[in-house]
């Protein structure tokens, strides 16, 4: 006779033939219900409180959390100390009673070659800078002033009109030093008129030092110069009738070309911007 598995003690419980176990949801291992509603897609117009703040380029975002607590900042002119509001880009944000601009700034300087003329577009189909620096940012970055075709070197580029315009003020006399290449040599009597200030248009120009390049030759100059009337490098030498063969400038207001190879650009940093910021 067969034998019966029912009185052994040995019964099996669950599945014939398995090793079925219930699983124990005592520690946790309840089942995950995963999430199958689509994600709302956030809002471009909305953003934090916080992060509106910082993009203005008052301070950072960490600090923007403590003037928001401390009640520094308005909303459409209510004060608001919660952490993680939200605002629209729309809206009247102020810091201590003056407006934000919720635009990230945004600093590049490049290191201009020859052949690209300095504007956002150009109708004869020229080569411009904008095509060197379009991986820099998302915003719209302008060049703060120009350079020639021919002109080489340094070009600052951002999207905060109000520094842009401080720079370009005549009053402000930015310090620029220029790498000069002239077709003939220049003779000693004409490097010691731009010295003692030559008349440009009937207006004299002062530049700051002028003297030959050391090891080069004697058609070879550099020059550091404040004026912002345009050309005026090229106008100065074309006064004295010599041609600028090679122009290259070599510093714009505190900012230099080292390890900036030509036609390659940078992010200024935190503290060339401050720089930048203390120009009144």
């Amino acid at each position: 006779m067969g034998r019966s598995d029912s009185g052994n003690g040995n019964k099996k419980s669950g599945r014939q033939g398995g090793n079925f176990r219930k699983k124990s949801y005592a520690r946790g291992n309840a089942p995950i219900k995963k999430n199958t509603e689509p994600q709302k897609p956030s809002d471009p117009n909305v953003i934090r409180l916080n992060r509106y703040v910082a993009n203005s380029g008052v301070c950072s975002r960490r600090e923007a959390d403590i003037y928001i607590a401390a009640g520094n900042v308005t909303v459409n002119g209510k004060p608001i100390t919660e952490m993680g509001y939200k605002v629209k880009l729309t809206d009247d944000v102020r810091f201590d009673g003056r407006r934000l601009n919720p635009v990230k700034k945004e600093y590049v300087v490049l290191n201009k070659p020859k052949d690209f003329v300095t504007t956002t577009r150009d109708e004869r189909g020229r080569r411009t800078v904008m095509g060197l620096i379009s991986n820099a940012s998302k915003s719209e970055l302008v060049p703060v002033d120009k350079l020639d075709k021919d002109t080489t070197g340094l070009l600052l580029f951002t999207n905060d009109g109000e520094l842009s315009q401080r720079l370009k003020s005549p009053k402000n006399g930015l310090r620029k030093i220029y790498h000069i290449e002239l077709s003939k040599p220049l003779r000693s009597a004409d490097l010691k008129k731009i010295q003692e200030g030559i008349a440009v248009d009937e207006k004299v120009v002062r530049v700051q030092e002028i003297s030959f390049v050391d090891n080069a030759p004697k058609n070879q100059v550099g020059m550091e110069i404040f004026s912002s009337r345009n050309n005026i490098v090229k106008r100065i030498f074309e006064e004295l009738e010599y041609e600028i063969v090679k122009l290259d400038r070599v510093i714009y207001a505190g900012l230099t070309k080292k390890d900036l190879p030509r036609g390659h650009w940078r992010y200024l940093t935190e503290q060339e911007v401050i720089n930048l910021g203390m120009i009144k």
